[in-house]
């Protein structure tokens, strides 16, 4: 199902309105203390209209197009910061169940996650591709998270196409971007109208019944093939500007290398803060804790966000598995790149780029990667 229409950019706050009225809270990118992030929105002039971020390894700041630039008038021209929309449907921090001591013991109430309906604006094929990792861990296997099959139903996705590629992304090599594939209900092609093609409009298309309701109940007029063959060229020439990639062969260059001398070079540089894996959409370590009321009358178990990063992460008796920081980076991408294949039947990595953008020293992944591409020198000390 894929309905084509024009969508003229002064109608974009019809689409909101239209996602408001039928009950979904809108969650959309908006610029909070200098970056992107999420949060709902009401109004298009929340979007970070004409603003592009310049991000590189250890990086990131964001400030306005220059004057003149396509991006300068285009409400989508940025590309992704330090939030996913993991946040939405993998909070960081989560009430599982509370306990009240009564006269007969304690009573165990489960902590309700009602169903809500939410629309989110603006994401991504590499966010896309997330999720539906996201919903294989969650939701593909024998024991489903309650929490969040909760948050997912009756979720809408409004995605867009990238019209600019970021400096640390490196989707294409992945089969993750820049455009927008599948796993959307409506999703968008922004074109700014700097090009002497047309007034600021974005080509919109349906990838479900609902979304093809929404466009319907807009009023659109019909996309010709033009519209098609400016969005392959968009998307063409952004995939053409990425400066990064991922080898084809990292899953066996990581398998093979277990003890390649790279793995302490990398320890060396690492701060195992776990920045890495805190902006991961796909990273999904958490731990639990339990909170007990001073009178011992009550008490709470929360889930909240982990990191493999970690001492503790890997604690079992006798003291944790991966004591090094060598071993702990050397278990995080080899997971992400390689048994997670195994496990869940993709790449645990979208190309996104957030673990290079948001580490303090710069660590780039794909070049680790590359780097096992040498021939291996000695065994890995210090693990």
């Amino acid at each position: 199902m894929s309905n084509l229409s024009v969508l003229p950019g002064d109608r974009l706050q019809d689409l909101v309105d239209l996602m408001w009225k039928e009950g979904y809270e809108v969650i959309g990118p908006t610029v909070e203390s200098g970056a992107v992030v999420y949060r709902p929105i009401t109004r298009v002039d929340q979007l970070p209209r004409g603003y592009v971020e310049v991000q590189g390894g250890g990086s990131y700041r964001l400030e306005a197009a220059a004057p003149g630039d396509e991006a300068s008038d285009a409400y989508f021209a940025h590309v992704v910061g330090p939030d996913s929309w993991k946040r939405c449907l993998f909070p960081p921090r989560q009430k599982l169940w509370s306990a009240i001591r009564g006269r007969k013991g304690f009573a165990v109430e489960t902590a309700a996650d009602p169903p809500r309906k939410r629309a989110f604006l603006g994401a991504r094929a590499c966010e896309l591709a997330a999720v539906r990792i996201q919903d294989r861990v969650f939701l593909g296997g024998d024991f489903k998270d309650s929490g969040y099959a909760a948050r997912r139903q009756e979720l809408l996705m409004v995605a867009v196409d990238c019209q600019r590629a970021g400096e640390t992304c490196f989707c294409a090599s992945l089969g993750t971007g820049p455009g927008v594939g599948e796993g959307f209900d409506i999703a968008l092609t922004e074109f700014a109208g700097q090009d002497g093609a047309g007034d600021h409009h974005f080509l919109a298309r349906s990838g479900s019944r609902i979304g093809a309701q929404l466009l319907e109940r807009l009023g659109l007029g019909q996309a010709d093939g033009a519209g098609l063959e400016r969005r392959s060229a968009q998307i063409e020439a952004t995939a053409g500007s990425l400066a990064r990639r991922l080898p084809p062969d990292a899953p066996a260059l990581l398998v093979d290398n277990p003890e390649h001398p790279r793995w302490q070079e990398v320890a060396r540089r690492c701060l195992n803060c776990g920045n890495c894996t805190m902006v991961c959409p796909t990273c999904f370590c958490s731990t639990v804790e339990d909170v007990t009321s001073l009178d011992g009358a009550s008490a709470e178990r929360w889930r909240h966000w982990d990191s493999c990063f970690t001492v503790d992460f890997s604690f079992i008796h006798g003291g944790p598995i991966r004591r090094g920081g060598a071993a702990r980076y050397r278990h995080w991408i080899t997971h992400k790149l390689a048994h997670w294949h195994a496990q869940f039947g993709s790449s645990g990595c979208t190309g996104c780029g957030r673990c290079i953008t948001w580490c303090p020293v710069g660590i780039d992944i794909t070049e680790e990667v590359r780097a096992l591409s040498n021939t291996p020198g000695a065994e890995m000390g210090g693990r």
